[in-house]
């Protein structure tokens, strides 16, 4: 993914469902330029992201750590 090419991040969101980094997410809204109302409503939809996806960090955290614990199976 381009670092800060929104439409490729939009694209590898469908395809591989990999999650753009929030620091590249907020830097693509940073550099566009948005009314005063959507501005607004993507800094509330952003925070959410955010939310989520420090939520989801942790659980991935939680599963993989476990995982590092376990015994691999012989295949």
């Amino acid at each position: 993914m381009e670092l800060y090419d929104i439409k490729s991040a939009l694209d590898e969101l469908k395809e591989d469902a990999v999650l753009p980094h929030p620091v590249r997410l907020r830097d693509m809204i940073m550099r566009t330029q948005l009314n005063a109302e959507d501005a607004l409503d993507l800094t509330r939809e952003f925070q959410n992201y955010l939310s989520h996806y420090g939520e989801t960090q942790k659980v991935a955290n939680e599963i993989l750590e476990k995982l590092v614990a376990g015994v691999p199976k012989n295949s």
